[in-house]
């Protein structure tokens, strides 16, 4: 138990020595606003002026990608080289000017990249996903010199980052992206030193926290997202992922944030089957299991929704830091509102969902995504609370957004 009650204004200092003031952390959420060339867009620097008076402790971007070849969502930022330094750092100050910690989340598809039909994945093994629309093209497995290539680019896009003023990078290894894929026994079936057992699975990971370290520093912020599990029958295991959380605190990392899930099951949004909806704190029995493990900052992400919920966990020492997302796409001054007691994600509107046929966990997953990113560009504009539109006019949107993301990536 903490000799003091930590509260939800209690600031905290992490490993690195970075001081966050508050625990209140703006959780991933992809943007979708850079660029053709991908770079910041204004109306994304203009998104995070809004957050950083907000009230968060912590700002964490949506997923900067490493690798211009390969995009999560369309309009993603790119960041694999100087040629938008100064974007970058408009970007960095505009969400640090009132106080917050800018994190950047650094980030591959690998296998479930945007667009598959016009360049050919790559994956740990060259192994299809299993969801409709990311299993077009059978994934190219990466070679040893991909691997070194990959690593370095991870490092390279952190001394970026920090260069252009963030305080750190958040590496992403959960959702079924690239990391997450090779910490899957699904997804990755390798025989070589990074896969075929659960150690030779965590490798690369490992591999990439020490060269993003070497690349930014001691004083830096070296963050990690995880899968509490896959939530995938042969997927990555809450036992494995335990093991994989330990080791990164030994590898010395400065914050862990627990999420779960991927394409096939999005856990991450409250959903584990097509009729199933967990509790709130969806991975809150992991985040207790590991606190009994390590010591290491832990950040509890997906569906916290009440007040009371978080100064529970949080004065009880059970995680660090409460993150936040989809709150903070309907109301940017959420945490504000939760440090004055005026307000929780309770009250706050909810995304539109489609009727729970089967096989529809997916696609709902999706649309509460795209819903969120269309309420983006009205928070930007200086909307202080939106309810975004309907599933058909959200539908549109993304459909248009894709279709318009294929015609111009070179």
């Amino acid at each position: 138990m903490p000799s003091t009650t930590v509260t939800l204004g209690t600031p905290l200092t992490l490993p690195c020595g970075v001081t966050v003031p508050n625990r209140i952390a703006k959780a991933a959420m992809s943007e979708q606003l850079g660029t053709i060339a991908g770079a910041p867009s204004p109306i994304l620097i203009r998104l995070y002026s809004a957050w950083g008076r907000g009230g968060a402790g912590i700002l964490i971007t949506g997923n900067v990608m490493v690798d211009r070849r390969a995009y999560v969502e369309p309009r993603n930022v790119t960041l694999e080289d100087d040629r938008h330094l100064e974007e970058f750092g408009n970007w960095a100050r505009a969400g640090a000017r009132d106080g917050s910690v800018m994190v950047m989340q650094i980030n591959h598809p690998g296998r479930v990249p945007v667009g598959p039909l016009y360049r050919r994945p790559v994956g740990p093994s060259a192994l299809r996903p299993s969801v409709p629309g990311y299993n077009l093209r059978k994934p190219r497995a990466l070679s040893a010199d991909d691997i070194a290539d990959l690593r370095a680019r991870y490092a390279r896009t952190a001394e970026l980052a920090v260069a252009a003023g963030f305080a750190g990078v958040q590496i992403h290894a959960a959702h079924g992206y690239l990391l997450s894929q090779f910490l899957s026994p699904v997804a990755n079936q390798r025989t070589d030193t990074y896969g075929g057992n659960a150690r030779n699975r965590r490798r690369l990971l490992l591999e990439i926290v020490a060269d993003v370290r070497a690349a930014i520093g001691p004083k830096a912020v070296v963050a990690v997202k995880l899968n509490s599990a896959d939530f995938q029958r042969g997927g990555l295991d809450v036992e494995e992922s335990l093991e994989v959380a330990v080791e990164l605190e030994r590898a010395g990392i400065d914050l862990l944030e627990v999420s779960g899930g991927n394409y096939e099951a999005p856990a991450m949004t409250g959903v584990v089957s097509d009729e199933t909806r967990v509790r709130e704190a969806y991975f809150l029995d992991y985040a207790l299991r590991l606190r009994e493990r390590a010591t290491v900052p832990i950040m509890l992400t997906g569906g916290i929704r009440t007040a009371d919920f978080m100064a529970e966990t949080l004065g009880a020492g059970s995680i660090d830091i409460v993150g936040l997302a989809r709150p903070f796409a309907v109301r940017p001054d959420i945490g504000h509102r939760l440090l004055s007691g005026v307000d929780e994600p309770a009250t706050l509107p909810s995304a539109p969902r489609l009727p729970a046929w089967r096989g529809m966990a997916p696609v709902n997953s999706y649309l509460e995504l795209a819903w969120h990113a269309q309420n983006f560009r009205a928070i930007a504009a200086g909307a202080e609370s939106v309810t975004g539109p309907g599933a058909a006019r959200t539908l549109l949107a993304a459909g248009l957004s894709v279709s318009a993301h294929a015609l111009t990536q070179p």
